[in-house]
């Protein structure tokens, strides 16, 4: 790679990381060639990002034509993970999604406020977390396409109403409904079979509308009435009370790590992280990068909260959330 290039260029290319649509990818590529300075130097460069342009296309025309046979109200994935909202009328979703994203999705008192599921950006930390907001369901009521879109979803954000005494009987006719639709909802540190993994979810439960009078005893109780296996955190989408935690337990749900790249001889830019599975080697960061860095690495250097301070290590070093590495090829 030319070694003149503009720091405007990095800073474009690390987009890349969570671009995940057709049309997000040629918009960066494009941005890039834009910035490449044109010389013989860089011709090599900019016929790549043509190339990766022209690949682009071709799978957003693909998308296109099999679209018809995709779920109704299927959302395209972005960031670090995708987590569904599910809760009964009124819970109060669309006021917390506003509270964790700062966006504003109509929030009304009446229910079925939200007609259609929605995708918005959760930022925590160094990630942003893409959350969908969706129509309230029911034990009785339940779209056809509402447990596919669950299925298809990373983790699941269940929202339970503090100031209405029947919802534990309401998220248990939820969670039975769900189940009938082979779906189950489980505590975020449960291990999932590959076999099973979309049809089982990692949860947490949202008690939402802490700042009514009553709520504490409200969510004791809530925790007698509904035996479930996922972690419940009482929070307001008024005051903000709770938020913070929900943020955490809600990126725990995607069990990733945020691992940043470090040029050698240079400072690691720890605003833009590859988010990559719990588990994943200094191998699948690489294969990450690009797939050359994959087929060339010989090892990696590694600084974290661990002790580990440019430590070289192996190809299968297994890498821990905010891992700085530097790829050697």
């Amino acid at each position: 790679m030319p070694a003149n290039l503009p720091p405007e260029y990095h800073k474009i290319e690390a987009e890349l990381r969570t671009a995940r649509t057709p049309r997000e990818k040629i918009e960066i590529y494009e941005r890039l060639i834009a910035v490449i300075p044109h010389h013989k130097g860089t011709d090599k460069l900019i016929a790549m990002y043509r190339q990766k342009i022209a690949k682009a296309r071709e799978e957003g025309e693909r998308r296109q034509a099999t679209a018809k046979h995709a779920p109704t109200c299927k959302v395209e994935k972005s960031g670090a993970g995708q987590v569904v909202l599910v809760g009964p009328p009124n819970a109060g979703k669309s006021s917390l999604v506003k509270a964790l994203t700062g966006a504003n999705p109509e929030v009304a008192d009446y229910p079925f406020t939200t007609r259609l599921p929605a995708p918005y950006m959760m930022p925590f930390e160094t990630v942003q977390i893409q959350l969908i907001d969706t129509p309230p369901v029911t034990g009785e009521l339940m779209e056809t396409w509402f447990p596919e879109m669950v299925k298809m979803a990373d983790a699941v954000l269940l929202v339970a109403d503090l100031a209405d005494p029947d919802t534990a009987s309401q998220l248990d006719g939820i969670l039975r409904r769900l189940k009938e639709r082979k779906v189950d909802l489980i505590g975020a540190w449960t291990d999932i079979p590959p076999e099973r993994f979309p049809f089982i979810k990692r949860t947490v439960l949202a008690a939402n509308k802490l700042d009514i009078d009553g709520a504490a005893k409200a969510f004791e109780d809530l925790g007698v009435l509904l035996e479930t296996p996922f972690e419940r955190i009482a929070v307001s989408a008024v005051t903000g009370r709770g938020l913070e935690g929900l943020r955490r337990a809600v990126f725990g749900l995607l069990r990733v790590v945020r691992v940043y790249s470090k040029i050698p001889g240079k400072r690691a830019e720890k605003h833009s992280p590859f988010t990559l599975k719990l588990g994943s080697t200094v191998m699948d960061m690489a294969r990450a990068v690009h797939k050359d860095f994959s087929e060339k690495l010989q090892y990696a250097r590694v600084w974290n909260a661990a002790g580990l301070d440019g430590h070289r290590v192996n190809r299968d070093h297994v890498l821990a959330d905010e891992d700085v590495v530097e790829l050697h090829i």
